[in-house]
């Protein structure tokens, strides 16, 4: 494998870690190996630091595909927790509102997800990299500062109820680039006229590349010891 001429790696990201650690230290690793002292890697769609799951990697002239592969369909598996709200609309604020949920059944919540599916307009969360006024919506968001996002278009191509476990109930969604499933569990609370949070994300497939043909991060060193062979120094004769 050609690494500084370009390559595609497909990443199972760890949970906690960012999308910027994961690029980092492929980077790293790859620049160790190689015995260079820089390249060019970026990745083909970010993962927020609680989610887990396909992250395609892209080395050298293959990074010009990003683009293109970050227009792949997704594929999640996502925990939302009925009930409460946060801020962030997943784990990383704290619940800032209860509601109640007595009166939700299977059947709702298998209703309301059916009206989810074809073209829909989101409105992104204001902790996210969307940028406003050309700084990134968290940014202000940290610093209390109101901010108004607008809708973007984007397609729920399918929607599946998984487990129905109140107040947990966890579904697969299939979906364009762009989509955020945190946004998405919020809009799904407020169908069920209640409130919902993210509490688990795994994206298991972009495009034709499914989690399971994916690497953990464990496996990079000898992932890169297979594949990239060691130049060894000749000995100097007398």
């Amino acid at each position: 494998m050609d690494f500084i001429e370009g390559e595609i790696l497909y990443i199972d990201k760890p949970l906690h870690w960012t999308s910027f650690r994961v690029v980092n230290v492929v980077r790293a690793k790859l620049c160790s190996r190689l015995g260079i002292k820089k390249m060019k890697v970026g990745h083909a769609g970010t993962l927020d630091p609680l989610a887990t799951g396909v992250m395609i990697l892209c080395t050298g002239r293959k990074t010009k595909l990003i683009e293109k592969l970050q227009a792949g369909k997704k594929e999640y598996i996502a925990q939302i927790r009925l009930g409460a709200t946060t801020p962030s609309f997943d784990l990383e604020t704290a619940i800032d509102a209860e509601y109640p949920i007595s009166h939700i059944s299977e059947e709702m919540v298998q209703h309301v997800l059916r009206s989810f599916i074809g073209a829909i307009e989101q409105i992104p969360p204001i902790f996210s990299a969307v940028k406003v006024d050309g700084k990134r919506a968290y940014e202000l968001a940290r610093k209390n500062v109101d901010i108004e996002l607008k809708p973007k278009l984007l397609v729920i191509d399918d929607i599946e109820l998984i487990s129905y476990n109140m107040p947990d109930i966890t579904i697969r969604v299939v979906c364009s680039k762009g989509t955020y499933i945190r946004a998405l569990a919020r809009d799904i609370g407020v169908a069920l006229h209640s409130g919902a949070h993210l509490v688990g994300l795994r994206r298991t497939r972009v495009g034709d590349v499914a989690v399971d043909n994916c690497l953990n991060m464990d496996e990079i060193d000898h992932f890169l010891n297979m594949n990239i062979p060691l130049k060894i120094k000749k000995k100097d004769t007398i």
